[in-house]
């Protein structure tokens, strides 16, 4: 099936969302060690004031609340992102997320202290958690089935480029020795590509799933004709029918019997996507490097080597996810993550490091970007019906968050004793989600949204 421009270029300039979510998810990595130094007598006046307390008085602990602070902002935008997503519509509410970024890009640069900087990276946490929903979200909506799962991957493809263009942005800024205006240069450069980001969002239709959720019919039919749809009323009386207003409204309780199975399936998939530890490697990776035996130039190279092989290994996955399927990329993706991290926790247990640590980690990111990271948003955004799409989408984006959250938040302290007890359990993790995807996980590929609805037994 031949793809239109319009609809490409429209789901190019929504995908932007993911390329600001994969900068702000990996800005840090570059920055953190420069942060625990500068922000190391807050940490102290905390943990001090917090002594009778052992986990919350330890400086490591105030870290990971610093690196995790955006992570509670993503917590917070996922969850709340469904309901300006149904009210105002896809697009608008992409456009004030893109504002949002912007907002955070700025404020994280010019922070003044650790409250503002906090503050400032938990504003673009909401951004991120609120891409995270909506943006898989309109993509699906204005796909035809066929090419649903590659226009929507273009989410994880921009998420991933803009992890690698974070890399690269720390590395550079790393080798002109800016000193203490190092770090804000590595958050202020965000700014432009969010500003370009909300600008470019004009160009965009809003989508004809949720303008039939508000009655606007003949608007859904024009946007239609605009995105290439070959059979619109057919379409269109799928749509209307999966939606049910006579029977259903947009209120409905989600947390019913009859959407179980779906809520079980996205609370997995986001749960296990996390429990691999991949934002452990995202936001700590020079430091893991280090751990290694890096030097920190090489650390951050060795970042932007992690990062390329993420995105070329995205590309790839792109290009099959709709003839392979989701869940075949599951299976290959599941069994290179066990390989790669039962390696590097054995290189940690017998201090081996070095080239083994890198190798194991290309492997690891090249079984994620194939695997769960291509496969998470367009599973979740296939496998609820039109009127709760947005509260399911937002369900997968709150647990993926959260789990990241406490991932971030307590790998420093782990980190401070042994890396390999860490790596040890997330491939074990890995392990449980092998069996579930070898039993659990349907395919989606190749079938329209409301009969994916309908082979989920939902009426």
């Amino acid at each position: 099936m031949k793809i239109g421009a319009f609809l490409i270029r429209s789901a190019i300039i929504a995908a932007l969302g993911g390329l600001l979510f994969g900068f702000d998810t990996a800005v840090i990595s570059g920055a953190e060690q420069n942060l625990q130094q500068l922000f190391s007598g807050t940490y102290e006046s905390l943990a001090t004031s917090m002594s009778g307390i052992a986990l919350l008085g330890r400086s490591s602990f105030w870290h990971g609340c610093t690196t995790a602070s955006a992570l509670i902002g993503t917590i917070i935008g996922a969850w709340l992102a469904s309901k300006p997503s149904d009210s105002m519509g896809r697009k608008k509410t992409l456009s004030i997320l893109a504002l949002l970024y912007f907002v955070s890009a700025v404020g994280s640069a010019i922070a003044w202290d650790w409250w503002s900087f906090v503050i400032a990276r938990f504003i673009g946490g909401l951004a991120v958690g609120g891409s995270s929903v909506v943006g898989p979200i309109y993509i699906a909506e204005i796909s035809p089935a066929k090419s649903r799962g590659r226009l929507v991957a273009l989410m994880q493809f921009n998420i991933v480029l803009g992890i690698l263009l974070a890399f690269l942005s720390n590395y550079i800024i790393g080798t002109l020795r800016l000193g203490q205006l190092e770090w804000r240069w590595m958050f202020g450069v965000e700014a432009f590509p969010a500003a370009a980001f909300f600008v470019l969002l004009f160009l965009n239709p809003p989508s004809p799933r949720w303008l039939m959720t508000k009655n606007r019919s003949d608007d859904a039919r024009g946007v239609m004709q605009q995105l290439g749809e070959e059979n619109i009323e057919q379409e269109m009386a799928e749509i209307q029918d999966s939606i049910d207003l006579a029977h259903h409204t947009m209120k409905e309780p989600f947390f019913n019997k009859k959407y179980l199975t779906p809520i079980m399936l996205a609370f997995l998939i986001a749960a296990f996507n996390q429990l691999s530890g991949i934002n452990a490697l995202l936001y700590y990776s020079k430091r893991i490097f280090e751990m290694a035996g890096a030097s920190a130039d090489i650390a951050r190279l060795q970042s932007v080597i992690v990062g390329a092989t993420n995105l070329v290994f995205t590309m790839l996955a792109m290009a099959v996810i709709d003839h392979f399927g989701r869940k075949k990329l599951m299976l290959v993706g599941s069994i290179g993550y066990i390989i790669s991290l039962t390696t590097v926790a054995w290189a940690f247990y017998t201090d081996k490091g070095g080239a083994i640590v890198l190798a194991s980690f290309i492997l690891f990111i090249a079984a994620h970007a194939f695997g769960q990271g291509a496969v998470i948003w367009v599973f979740i955004s296939e496998i609820f019906p039109n009127r709760v799409r947005a509260k399911g989408q937002a369900l997968g984006s709150f647990t993926h968050w959260f789990m990241c959250a406490g991932i971030a938040w307590t790998f420093p302290m782990l980190a401070e004793k042994t890396g390999a007890h860490v790596f040890a359990f997330y491939a074990a993790m890995m392990v449980l989600q092998l069996i579930w995807v070898i039993f659990i996980m349907p395919e989606t590929k190749g079938i329209s949204l409301e009969k994916i609805q309908k082979e989920l037994g939902i009426d």
